[in-house]
């Protein structure tokens, strides 16, 4: 059984075997986070709704190109439940392993939103489906 984030307006589904750290919110920041055992992580943020989600995205990117010399990034608009979103599919070395990464943006009449999700390539071939069905439940709850 799933359990179910239903804070700071949204809601979403992850496994119940998954740590969620909203320490964020209860600082006032509007993001939070559920990792899983093997350190693969799933991350919600979100911003007002008249900030930019191209912007957003391409933000968290840059941040990201100065991190990890060497990144490969590709850029892609995907849409899921009839939600454009705007983002990025990034490759990168962290500690000696390749590490994949998404970024997704989308606004709505309510908010803003940016996802990002990372995991060590093997755990993420594991965990893609996972990052999607989360993300699709948080969709289905707004």
């Amino acid at each position: 059984m799933p359990a179910r984030f239903d804070k700071l307006g949204i809601s979403f589904q992850y496994p119940e075997n998954w740590t969620l750290d909203d320490s964020d919110a209860l600082l006032g920041r509007k993001s939070v986070t559920v990792y899983s055992p093997g350190g693969a992580f799933w991350s919600i943020a979100i911003h007002p709704g008249k900030a930019d989600p191209a912007k957003l995205a391409a933000t968290i990117v840059e941040a990201m190109k100065k991190e990890y010399p060497g990144i490969e990034v590709d850029e892609l608009r995907e849409t899921l439940l009839g939600h454009e979103l705007i983002g990025y599919e990034l490759a990168f070395f962290y500690l000696d392993l390749i590490n994949t990464a998404q970024v997704r943006s989308l606004h709505t009449a309510h908010a803003t939103y940016t996802i990002y999700c990372q995991a060590e390539d093997r755990e993420y071939a594991k965990l893609q489906d996972v990052f999607q069905a989360m993300t699709i439940s948080f969709l289905q709850g707004m």
